[in-house]
């Protein structure tokens, strides 16, 4: 049985351009762990480990049983603004996100399941417990890929959203980020990362 890519089976999702451009992202299925606080805080890694703990969890042991392989997809991260206020205007303290990772359909609640009880057997996070399984549509979304540091991103951010304007689109407040480079292996101003911002 072929190994599952969907990464590369929707590499028009993950298009990495230097200026922004307007796509259309289809509903898709994710593991997903929701949460609130700032990014790297103590909160916001081990709901990165919980997430990463089930993904493969669940991949290995449907591999296991002869149920298929796939390729563990990149992180991504939504974050939003629990008020009117646009992200850059409040405390990251406050910013509310949910992680997720892009999984093959054929993955079931049963798998999820079974998974996290496993990771819990073995003294594993707790967080596993709030990992879940969504279906989600970013539909129509201005996407640019930034190269250089997490901070830094309000730069690349400006550009979309003048974008969004010139096109007479109102933009969510609200944007995803997809992380390309792994921080620990790659150079702050190396870093790349697609940024995507849901507009209508």
């Amino acid at each position: 049985m072929e190994k599952i890519d969907l990464y590369k089976l929707h590499k028009a999702d993950y298009i990495q351009p230097k200026e922004p451009v307007l796509i259309k992202i289809p509903t898709a299925h994710y593991l997903k762990i929701d949460g609130t606080g700032a990014p790297g805080s103590t909160t916001f890694d081990a709901a990165v480990m919980a997430l990463y703990a089930m993904a493969y969890t669940i991949k290995m042991t449907r591999k296991k049983h002869g149920k298929g392989d796939y390729v563990i997809c990149k992180l991504e991260a939504r974050y939003w603004s629990p008020t009117e206020q646009c992200l850059s205007e409040i405390d990251k303290s406050q910013w509310q996100w949910q992680l997720m990772i892009r999984t093959p359909s054929i993955v079931a609640v049963s798998d999820l399941t079974q998974a996290a009880d496993a990771l819990a057997a073995k003294g594993k996070t707790p967080s596993v417990h709030q990992v879940k399984m969504n279906e989600f549509e970013f539909s129509n979304c201005v996407q640019m890929l930034h190269v250089g540091a997490y901070e830094d991103e309000h730069y690349t951010i400006k550009k979309m959203l003048d974008f969004a304007n010139k096109k007479n689109l109102t933009a969510k407040r609200e944007h995803c980020e997809v992380y390309i480079s792994d921080p620990r292996r790659v150079p702050a101003e190396r870093l790349k990362t697609i940024l995507r911002m849901p507009v209508s």
